[in-house]
């Protein structure tokens, strides 16, 4: 069976790609949603120090390994998305295809500051309109498509309940890995990684709204990757939330090509 691996943003969890695997699996994909330590259902790490990209790449890998899954289509976002550069640089083999979920070789500094603002902060809502609600406060400007409905599905996915109430769905401590950056932090630059994989098919999307991801460096991106496609999701902003048909179908598409592709 065709495999798939989706790997989330910085203060993400698994419960983003639910309606994405559940459009897959009706093709016969098995998807797997990896939450990074300190996120979601994995458990929290008595030490911050250990939410880096370099442990995480660890744990990838070992889940990989415990799951038996040689080579999948992997879907990042945000963050996840460079996780899927690095895994297919260090293991090429592993990687049928990646989904980047605006996300790209640069990272636009303002977006990367709106999101160092806001981790780590006000984790607690008393219910699910109160969460919908703050959520539209800071992400309106990128989701200016969304109803009422809508922002209370994504408070759902960002949002556990606990005994105390609603909690966001990560370690407050996350924000210790993003607390000095400033306008003087040099930002990574993933442009040698990207192109040491431009042999790996690729499917880059792009919220129409990111602060994130420029139009400029998709443009990059199209010109030195040979197999690349594009999707921009409209009325959208970092990172798109792939619940629209359309999206799914380009991912879907794109993973069924990938398939073919390894035989």
């Amino acid at each position: 069976m065709p495999q798939v691996v989706c790997l989330a943003g910085l203060s993400r969890n698994g419960r983003d790609f639910t309606d994405l695997a559940e459009a897959l699996a009706v093709d016969g994909f098995e998807v797997t949603a990896m939450d990074y330590r300190g996120r979601g259902l994995s458990e929290r790490d008595a030490d911050w120090r250990n939410y880096s990209i370099e442990r995480e790449a660890d744990d990838i890998d070992c889940g990989l390994d415990a799951l038996g899954i040689s080579r999948a289509v992997v879907i990042g976002t945000s963050r996840g998305g460079l996780h899927a550069m690095l895994l297919a640089l260090r293991a090429s083999d592993r990687i049928a295809g990646i989904v980047l979920n605006d996300i790209g070789p640069t990272i636009e500094r303002n977006g990367l500051h709106r999101l160092a603002g806001t981790i780590g902060h006000t984790m607690d809502a008393p219910d699910w309109p109160s969460a919908a609600a703050r959520l539209r406060e800071t992400l309106a400007p990128q989701f200016p498509g969304l109803d009422a409905a809508g922002w209370e599905r994504f408070a759902r996915q960002l949002y556990v309940e606990t005994p105390d109430g609603l909690r966001l769905d990560y370690d407050a401590t996350l924000r210790n890995t993003v607390a000095d950056l400033d306008a003087g932090t040099e930002l990574p630059d993933f442009w040698p990684v990207f192109d040491a994989i431009r042999t790996t098919p690729l499917l880059a999307l792009r919220g129409a709204h990111s602060d994130l991801l420029s139009e400029k460096t998709l443009a990059e991106m199209l010109r030195r990757h040979p197999d690349a496609q594009a999707l921009t999701v409209d009325d959208e902003g970092h990172a798109p939330l792939l619940w629209d048909r359309e999206t799914q179908g380009a991912i879907l598409d794109f993973a069924c090509r990938c398939a073919e592709d390894a035989g």
